[in-house]
């Protein structure tokens, strides 16, 4: 990945307007694909995506019968605890949306932690077909993150031995955090053809000013991607950054 790709930006003017622009940006992505792995992100900016994604004019747009869904990360509370990022798309998406049951796949939060990370590495290599993942033949077609006031990314936290692991696709983070979490790795979030940012609110505007300097310490920073990496960012969060479609 060139430094060029790192720093493509895209400057909207409110979560709303973003929200649109990241919605048209995955239906022209979706719309020509025979079969597309999507991983899905929490947070209340995109709730704002997945609510635009489940009405008209975007749902018909959508090939909702060629689309499989994953999750970068989860916190390891019941599918119907109100944390759950699960159950935020579920209600934001997927109860008004054509898309087959079996094409959903939510982070097991049953046993133990552990067992549970194991047991979704298992569901992706699955999908994917091999145990191992192979550069140029991404894992994901498109991957949605967001990003923390410290600079984490999925639950890639800041000190925690996830950051250093290079085997597994999914780990359990058990500190960091007041609750346990289930979050894919590099490796996994490394390999997807299209990584996109969404990040919104004044109050990440000096992280995301930094990553885009190439501040590498940042776990959000280290993000790659087998294709394009973009920010879509609000003008809250980008303050004076210009728009950067082109690198």
């Amino acid at each position: 990945m060139t430094d060029q790709v790192k720093r493509r930006l895209y400057v909207e003017r409110d979560p709303a307007a973003l929200a649109g622009r990241v919605a048209e940006w995955m239906i022209a992505i979706l719309k020509d694909c025979e079969h597309s792995r999507v991983s899905l992100s929490g947070g209340s900016t995109p709730r704002a995506l997945y609510e635009l994604l489940s009405a008209e004019p975007f749902t018909a747009q959508i090939p909702w019968q060629r689309v499989s869904l994953f999750w970068g990360d989860e916190r390891f509370v019941g599918h119907d605890h109100p944390d759950s990022n699960y159950r935020m798309v579920r209600i934001a998406m997927l109860n008004k949306v054509p898309i087959p049951t079996e094409s959903v796949y939510p982070i097991p939060v049953t046993g133990s932690p552990e067992a549970a990370a194991l047991q979704y590495e298992r569901t992706l290599k699955k999908a994917y077909g091999a145990e191992t993942l192979v550069p140029g033949r991404p894992l994901f077609e498109i991957m949605l993150l967001g990003l923390g006031a410290d600079g984490h990314t999925a639950s890639l936290l800041p000190g925690q031995p996830i950051l250093a692991e290079r085997d597994r696709w999914v780990c359990a983070v058990t500190r960091g955090r007041p609750e346990t979490r289930i979050s894919l790795t590099y490796p996994a979030i490394n390999s997807s053809r299209h990584v996109a940012f969404l990040v919104t609110g004044r109050d990440k505007s000096d992280i995301l000013r930094r990553i885009l300097a190439g501040d590498s310490d940042l776990p959000a920073a280290r993000v790659k991607s087998e294709g394009e990496l973009v920010w879509f960012a609000d003008e809250a969060a980008a303050g004076d950054l210009p728009n950067q479609p082109n690198g």
